[in-house]
C-alpha cells in the first residue's frame, strides 16, 4: 500500500504518511497523518498529493436479503384489544 501525502497551505510543508506513526506539519493548522487518516484544524487548507481509492462493494445485502427487508418493511402493525375488567 502506497503512503498518503499532503501538503499544508498554511506553511507549504509536504507530510507522507507512515501505517504506524502520526506525523503533523507543526504550524497552527496541525495537519497530521496517521495510516489513511488525516486531521487538520482546516481540512480546506490541506491539499493530497496523491490518494488510494478503495472499491466500496455497492451491494453488501444479496436480492434475497433486500427482498425480505422491503417485505418486512410492508407489514402492519397489529393492535389488540384487550378487554378490560
Amino acid at each position: 500500500m502506497e503512503n498518503l501525502r499532503i501538503r499544508c497551505k498554511s506553511c507549504n510543508r509536504e507530510i507522507e504518511g507512515h501505517p504506524t506513526r502520526t506525523i503533523a506539519c507543526g504550524c497552527s493548522n496541525m495537519a497530521t497523518i496517521r495510516g489513511d487518516k488525516i486531521t487538520a484544524v482546516d481540512l480546506s487548507s490541506v491539499v493530497m498529493l496523491n490518494s488510494t481509492r478503495v472499491k466500496i462493494k455497492s451491494n453488501i445485502l444479496t436480492n434475497e436479503d433486500l427482498a425480505f427487508q422491503e417485505a418486512r418493511r410492508q407489514r402492519k402493525v397489529r393492535r389488540l384489544d384487550f378487554e378490560v375488567r
